[in-house]
Parts: structure tokens; C-alpha cells; sequence
């Protein structure tokens, strides 16, 4: 894993937490136990801080960056998809960002709400808990449902298990 200190402003990983070698964590970032930093993630803390919470997931390709001396926080138990770009905003807890996704400065996004894939949130934008948007710029399009939490919490326990894993089953072969 690649993490850095910039400026005096060192990172803290939590416990269980896999970053992936490719991965970069740099400066005043936070990240809480049991998470998954996929492979590509850039995490930059230089100029602004960066905080995640518990059994968060930022899959593969993932940026997460803040303005200066201002926060991009996302919460506890969130999936962040796969090349989803976040900046300057306010994820809560059990959000799916879907791949591809822009979440836009000062953009808050409720807890169990769904950005859906490609989606564009743009700045200022408020997502209400447990709400579907979708689309560019996005809309909300529908409510979340009993079922869906259920389903999500499954996915997302998947990626808590694979940042166990991974340190011991990732293994180089070339």
C-alpha cells in the first residue's frame, strides 16, 4: 500500500482495513476499521481531510478529494462503486454510490439513499435518506426499499470479509 505523509499529515488506517498496493492515501485522511481501498483508489488528504468510516468500501479506481481546509466525509457501512468520483461531499451511513458516479462538492447524500451508476450529483445537491437518484444531472426516481437493505447489507459484508482476506490470500505471482 502506498500511504504518505504530506506536510506533517500522516494517515490513520484502522484495524482490518486493507488498502490495496496500488492504492495512495495521502495526508490528513482517516479511515475506520474493516474497510476495503481497492486497487487505483486515490485518497488526498493535501489540502483538505478525508474521513471514512466503519466496513466502508471505495472499490477499484475510486477518488476522493476535499477543498481546502474542508471535509469529504462518507460514513459507516457505504459502497462506494467501482471509478466513482467524490469531492468535497457528505456520505452517510449505508449509501451505494454506483460506479462511475459523481458526487459533487458540498453534496449530501442521506443515510440508505442510492447514487445510482453514471450519476451525476451536482454541487449543493441534497440526496434525502433512503431515496434513489439516478441519471445527469441526478434525480431522485424512487424510494429504497426493506428488501433492497437486506440485499445491500449482504454485498456489503462481502467487502468487510474481503479486507480480511485479502492480506493473507493476495499472493504475487509474476
Amino acid at each position: 500500500m502506498a500511504v504518505y505523509r504530506f506536510e506533517a499529515k500522516t494517515p490513520t488506517i484502522g484495524k482490518e482495513t486493507y488498502v490495496a498496493e496500488s492504492a495512495e492515501v495521502i495526508g490528513d485522511v482517516v479511515i475506520g476499521d474493516n474497510c476495503y481501498v481497492g486497487p487505483g483508489s486515490r485518497i488526498r488528504g493535501d489540502y483538505g481531510r478525508i474521513e471514512i468510516g466503519r466496513s466502508t468500501s471505495i472499490e477499484e479506481n475510486c477518488v476522493l478529494h476535499a477543498r481546502p481546509n474542508e471535509l469529504c466525509r462518507v460514513g459507516d457501512h457505504v459502497t462506494v462503486g467501482h471509478g466513482a468520483i467524490l469531492h468535497n461531499c457528505n456520505i452517510r451511513n449505508c449509501v451505494v454510490v454506483g460506479m462511475g458516479a459523481i458526487v459533487s462538492d458540498y453534496c449530501d447524500v442521506g443515510e440508505w439513499a442510492v447514487v445510482g451508476e453514471g450519476a451525476v450529483v451536482k454541487n449543493s445537491t441534497e440526496i434525502p435518506p433512503g431515496k434513489i437518484a439516478v441519471g445527469v444531472p441526478a434525480k431522485v426516481v424512487a424510494d429504497v426499499v426493506e428488501e433492497y437493505k437486506q440485499q445491500w447489507t449482504g454485498f456489503k459484508d462481502i467487502y468487510v470479509d474481503l479486507a480480511r482476506r485479502y492480506p493473507k490470500g493476495l499472493e504475487r505471482i509474476d
